[in-house]
């Protein structure tokens, strides 16, 4: 970008631009268009309508290997890919922010971006998603760089994408497309394959296209006769009945799947086993904090949704309750709608948990936007009653400054560091206050052979002291009320 001219150099470019007999015309519009008196105290740079509207190129986002040894130690070819997004919304650095997470999810699907640029619109356009002049230049751009993909910071319509493409003559993908990819290369599990499909599927089925015979009729529209009576399908038409009746017995599938976990968490309710899900953006450091809390030893690295399958296990508190502590599916902005429907049982632990941590960057540069889009996916799944704590990770990378203002914003906050141990031990403590306890305050003498209440005592229920005496176990614990009934006949009262 560049500000506008001074009028001597406008000069100047005016008599190589313009004939003689028109100079002293132009040179007078020049002149109503920029004064010293009004543009001369105007603060920053001014721009001209074309300067405006014009593709603004993003510095810093190419990730172009220059190491050998590094390009060889990537399996995959890279795909090098040029970035495209049209900023509508928000300030000049929030667009930049989002092309620079669009990078990052480009890297970590194994692409090299070499170039990304931004385009303010009032909206997309309707036909190529940045008009065709722009799309022209995008063209040229391509051809520059000799990249083979385009990647569009958006959902793009099926027409959109089959437009772009004739324009700039290279496979154009959009952010949608570009998260499942991710999801497709880091789903392990039988459940997350599945889900990954169902939601590819979904994506898939209103952009299939076909040329040349994919889109002629088959004979046999009819049962016999000599010219088999009917038109017949296409062949585009049998690929997508396919396709739903593939999704059909994919949701079939995730359903029986579904069953399995909610026994899992029926168990665990009738246990009264309290459970905490961990939430948050991707790549905040919620398997870190996991392995920390738990030691789970879930795979951990900088790389947006580096795991994507949920993991459960089970923690205690510093006063020895027992719980149990769900990492779920990291969240981003624009999350794609298929996505959530398809990955709906696996974050319904979210809706059905007592507690939630809501893990955020806290060396992110605008972690409230993480906040909000986390947010945004708990209020899809039904889970705003669910009591909330900010977790805020990575202070020790963070800006203090921030941090301050998280502080201060979110009631129910704390800064931690999964890497080094800081705050965790204050994380506990908080998250015993705040998981629900037991109705019911009983003082029960169990005998010794009755040795299983002592121990249901202290799996269900809270221990606030224990002693051995010659006549049996003197318990005094907080327990709900099933508990107490069966503790209720060895009470001090009773006994007498």
């Amino acid at each position: 970008m560049t500000s506008s001219s001074s009028p001597s150099q406008d000069a100047k470019r005016l008599a190589h631009a313009y004939p003689e007999g028109l100079r002293a015309d132009a040179l007078m519009e020049e002149d109503v268009a920029w004064s010293h008196e009004i543009d001369g105290e105007r603060d920053g740079d001014q721009f001209d309508r074309s300067e405006r509207a014009a593709l603004r190129r993003v510095v810093g986002l190419s990730t172009e290997l220059e190491d050998v040894t590094e390009v060889e130690y990537r399996q995959l070819r890279l795909e090098r890919v040029v970035l495209v997004g049209v900023w509508t919304t928000g300030t000049a650095q929030d667009a930049d922010n989002s092309l620079a997470e669009l990078a990052a999810l480009a890297e970590t699907a194994g692409a090299l971006v070499l170039d990304g640029v931004i385009q303010r619109r009032d909206k997309p356009d309707a036909a190529t998603y940045i008009g065709s002049g722009k799309a022209a230049e995008l063209r040229d751009i391509v051809l520059e760089t000799g990249a083979d993909t385009v990647i569009c910071d958006g959902e793009l319509s099926p027409g959109q994408l089959i437009q772009l493409e004739d324009v700039v003559k290279v496979k154009v993908i959009d952010r949608t497309a570009l998260i499942l990819d991710i999801f497709a290369q880091h789903a392990k599990s039988r459940e997350g394959k599945a889900q990954v499909a169902l939601a590819q599927m979904q994506y898939m089925l209103p952009r299939l296209r076909g040329w040349g015979q994919s889109l002629s009729r088959q004979m046999g529209g009819g049962r016999g006769g000599l010219a088999t009576r009917g038109p017949g399908e296409t062949k585009i038409e049998t690929d997508r009945r396919r396709i739903r009746e593939k999704m059909a017995k994919m949701r079939r599938e995730i359903a029986d799947m579904k069953t399995g976990r909610e026994i899992k968490r029926q168990e665990r309710r009738r246990n009264k086993v309290p459970s905490v899900a961990i939430a948050g953006y991707t790549n905040a450091g919620k398997s870190s904090l996991l392995n920390r809390l738990t030691g789970a030893g879930v795979l951990v690295e900088n790389a947006l949704f580096a795991t994507l399958d949920p993991t459960v296990r089970r923690a205690e508190t510093p006063s020895g309750r027992l719980y149990t502590l769900a990492d779920t599916v990291g969240f981003v902005r624009h999350l794609p709608h298929h996505l959530v429907e398809a990955f709906r049982s696996t974050m319904e632990e979210v809706g059905d948990s007592d507690l939630i941590l809501h893990v955020v960057d806290g060396s992110h540069p605008v972690p409230e936007e993480q906040l909000a889009a986390v947010r945004e996916v708990i209020r899809d799944v039904g889970a705003t009653d669910v009591p909330e704590i900010v977790v805020i990770n990575k202070a020790d990378a963070a800006d203090p400054l921030v941090l301050q203002r998280l502080l201060r914003v979110e009631k129910r906050a704390i800064a931690v560091s999964a890497r080094t141990g800081q705050g965790i031990a204050e994380l506990l403590a908080l998250i015993d206050d705040e998981l629900p306890r037991p109705s019911v305050e009983i003082e029960a003498l169990v005998p010794y052979t009755h040795g299983k209440l002592v121990a249901r005592a202290h799996t269900e229920g809270e221990v606030i002291s224990e002693e051995h005496t010659a006549e049996g176990t003197l318990l005094k614990v907080r327990v709900h009320e099933e508990l107490a009934s069966d503790l209720a006949p060895y009470t001090p009262i009773s006994a007498g």
